[in-house]
């Protein structure tokens, strides 16, 4: 069965922004940006951003360099503040949140250029990402008190576990720095499945990887949806990456939605092919 065939799945109108997979129908959005657009001084950047993810989407966000991919991430993460619309997060509004309430409140992210803690170790950076389910206090950290080795004992065998998502328990006390591009890459991905998210965001994930990585990367992308029942929203130039995962994929092209549907339909949306794909050729 092709790669195509297993992750094409049925998507139905509801009454939000977009269409959502059959298996989610009737379930709260875990996320709902509507009219959502950013100004740079005189230059809109985005404008009417509208879509709605529902718990166990896989969506693929594309679109050329400079169509506002990532400005959208860190809107949805509250690295940029929006200039209009909203951004329902769960059905919270997220207004004047900062980064850390976002991740808190249940989305995590990973970026285009990598952002470990290059020092540290691989374990050390996912207990990073465990910081929001911490259960002691600064205190007890400082003195050393039963319920901070408890804690910590907690946190390095949910640590090991994460790791091991990724076959990466093995490295845990490896430097970050030392890791190879792609075990980078894995390694800021279990990160941020440590802040236990409801929303994964991730910003090129595949990029710097060879087609292996690139075809491991997909199943354990599904894997993560699957294990954690969460949603996940990617961006992602490797077009067999997105085709072959991706359940919707939106399409941005300078700072506009200019289509969704499924992988099929985008394959084959003249706006997506002139726009992104290229200009179709005469026969």
């Amino acid at each position: 069965m092709s790669e195509q065939a297993k992750t094409e799945v049925k998507l139905v109108n509801v009454p939000s922004p977009n269409y959502i997979p059959e298996r989610d129908l009737g379930k709260p959005l875990v996320l709902e940006a509507n009219h959502l657009g950013i100004d740079f001084g005189g230059l809109t950047a985005v404008e009417e951003f509208n879509i709605g993810i529902s718990p166990t989407e896989i969506t693929g966000l594309i679109g050329p360099n400079g169509a506002g991919k990532t400005t959208i991430f860190n809107l949805l993460t509250k690295v940029y503040q929006p200039t209009r619309g909203t951004i329902l997060l769960n059905g919270r509004d997220t207004h004047g949140m900062t980064p850390a309430q976002v991740n808190q409140a249940g989305i995590a992210r990973t970026f285009q250029n990598i952002r470990l803690f290059d020092k540290l170790t691989v374990e050390e950076n996912v207990k990073i990402g465990l910081h929001n389910h911490t259960g002691y206090t600064t205190a007890t950290g400082i003195l050393r008190l039963p319920r901070y080795w408890k804690e910590e004992k907690r946190a390095h065998v949910r640590a090991l576990e994460l790791l091991d998502i990724f076959d990466m328990a093995d490295l845990a006390g490896v430097r970050a720095d030392s890791l190879p591009y792609g075990a980078q890459r894995r390694l800021e991905i279990v990160r941020a499945l440590a802040t236990e998210p409801r929303l994964l965001l991730l910003d090129e994930p595949a990029a710097g990887m060879n087609p292996a990585e690139t075809e491991e990367l997909m199943n354990n992308i599904r894997k993560i949806r699957d294990d954690f029942q969460i949603a996940i929203m990617l961006i992602e130039h490797d077009m067999k990456l997105v085709m072959g995962i991706c359940e919707s994929i939106i399409v941005l092209n300078f700072g506009r939605i200019i289509a969704k549907g499924t992988p099929s339909e985008i394959r084959s949306n003249p706006q997506v092919i002139e726009a992104y794909l290229g200009t179709r050729k005469e026969a």
